[in-house]
């Protein structure tokens, strides 16, 4: 994405044809808007004011952290000078596309909106990358095994909520089988394997899903043995999701008890990466994949 065609470059028409869900789409758009705004070396208070707003949402606006108001939209477009009633048109129309819910959105009641925001940056991800020490991430997971997992938090609800939980989850998994899937590559930590979730026979059925992902082309999985002892990512699990639209920052999600986090700054990312690589490094070949998990399936 690029800022409006007033600079000689793509303006908004160009990016919603290429960006896919909503959470995406209000990224780019408020990247759009930011880049306009510094363009015409307008401060974001003024800009506030010129939407009767604060300086903190101009911020959470352009990182794409809230949805659009057309009014909004439409009064800013003025004070950064676009004009031209087709440009115009295709920034409103952009906002109406990423305010539109994803199809999350009927599981909505069971989500923390912190979460409906990474199932949005997953969605339209080219590439996830994933560290994860304690369980099977969730595109990988089985449907028995993420019930065990879901049921150590949500025990507590009534059997078809949790049906709807388990539901969602393979939902999420649909993106693998889509025509241009996601690059996903899992490292996940050796502790993860050998924790029976779920019993016995679920964790055989689930690392026997995992053999079965291996022979997927664009899914790369690596083992992170005991015998490494210490490493890179001594900090927990995260994931690197990258989209594809080049001016897109990748984003960092960190997920917690209550809340998660969402790092897209140069010096955080560059971290992350690097650890990601040190650990993609010091874990297994991924050709070794299937046989050290056929050794695991032999010692369950």
């Amino acid at each position: 994405m690029s800022t409006a065609r007033a600079t000689g470059e793509p303006g908004a028409t160009s990016m919603s044809a290429a960006a896919g869900a909503p959470t995406v789409l209000r990224i780019a758009l408020g990247g759009q808007l930011r880049r306009l705004r510094q363009d015409r070396g307008i401060t974001p208070e003024t800009a506030a004011d010129t939407i009767r707003a604060s300086h903190a949402k101009i911020s959470r606006l352009e990182r794409g952290r809230v949805s659009f108001k057309e009014r909004d939209i439409a009064d800013l477009l003025t004070l950064y000078g676009v004009t031209d009633p087709d440009e115009r048109e295709a920034f409103l129309s952009l906002a109406r596309q990423a305010n539109s819910p994803g199809w999350w959105h009927q599981y909505s009641d069971l989500l923390p909106s912190w979460f409906e925001t990474y199932l949005g940056l997953e969605q339209s991800a080219t590439v996830i990358r994933t560290y994860q020490a304690q369980f099977i991430p969730g595109l990988l997971q089985t449907a028995d095994y993420a019930r065990a997992v879901i049921r150590l938090v949500h025990d507590h609800e009534p059997p078809e909520e949790i049906d709807r939980r388990v539901e969602l989850r393979m939902r999420r998994q649909q993106i693998l089988d889509q025509p241009n899937p996601p690059t996903v590559w899992v490292v996940i930590d050796e502790s993860a394997l050998r924790r029976p979730i779920g019993g016995v026979p679920v964790m055989r059925a689930q690392i026997e899903h995992l053999i079965t992902a291996t022979k997927r082309p664009h899914v790369t999985l690596q083992l992170l043995p005991y015998d490494v002892g210490g490493h890179a990512a001594a900090g927990g699990p995260f994931t690197i999701v990258r989209f594809p639209e080049a001016d897109l920052p990748d984003v960092v999600y960190l997920e917690q008890l209550t809340s998660a986090l969402y790092l897209d700054k140069r010096p955080d990312l560059d971290r992350y990466k690097a650890v990601m690589e040190q650990i993609s490094v010091q874990a297994e070949p991924p050709n070794r994949t299937p046989r050290l998990l056929r050794k695991l399936l032999s010692e369950l």
